[in-house]
C-alpha cells in the first residue's frame, strides 16, 4: 500500500476521531511532509519515538473549538499515476482554508512557499 496515503488517512481518521495523537513507522518521506504541515498549521508537534524497537513517528493533532482541523483529504500523485504541478497550476485549495503538499527540488513544500519559491513539482495531496 501507498505509505503517503496511509499516513495521511491515518491522520484525517484520529482527527475526526477525536484523538489527540496519531503515530506510524517512522520514514524520512513522512517525517518531512509532517514538518511541511507542521509549518501550515495543520498539526501540533511531530516527535520521533522507539517502540518495540522500531522508530515511529508520532503526531500531535489540531483543534479549533473542539472541531477537527483536518477534515478531508485527496491524494493527488498516485503510485500507478503521476501529477505534475508548474508554478502556474498551484492554486489555493478551498480559498486558502486547505493546503496542497508539493515533492519539488527544493524538497517536500507546501502550495503557497513552493509559488514563492518560484518551483514546480509531484503534487501529492490536498487537505483541508
Amino acid at each position: 500500500m501507498d505509505s503517503i496515503s496511509n499516513m495521511i488517512i491515518m491522520i484525517k481518521n484520529a482527527n475526526l476521531a477525536g484523538r489527540e495523537t496519531v503515530s506510524f513507522p517512522f520514514s524520512k518521506m513522512k517525517n518531512t511532509i509532517a514538518e511541511c504541515l507542521k509549518q501550515e498549521g495543520y498539526i501540533k508537534n511531530i516527535s520521533k519515538k522507539v517502540k518495540m524497537g522500531q522508530p515511529i513517528l508520532e503526531i500531535g493533532l489540531i483543534y479549533e473549538d473542539k472541531k477537527p482541523k483536518i477534515t478531508e483529504v485527496e491524494r493527488i500523485s498516485k503510485q500507478s499515476r503521476r501529477v505534475y504541478f508548474r508554478v502556474k497550476d498551484i492554486h489555493s485549495v478551498r480559498n486558502g482554508s486547505g493546503v496542497l503538499v508539493l515533492s519539488t527540488p527544493k524538497g517536500i513544500l507546501s502550495g503557497k512557499v513552493a509559488k514563492r519559491e518560484q518551483v514546480g513539482g509531484e503534487a501529492l495531496f490536498r487537505l483541508w
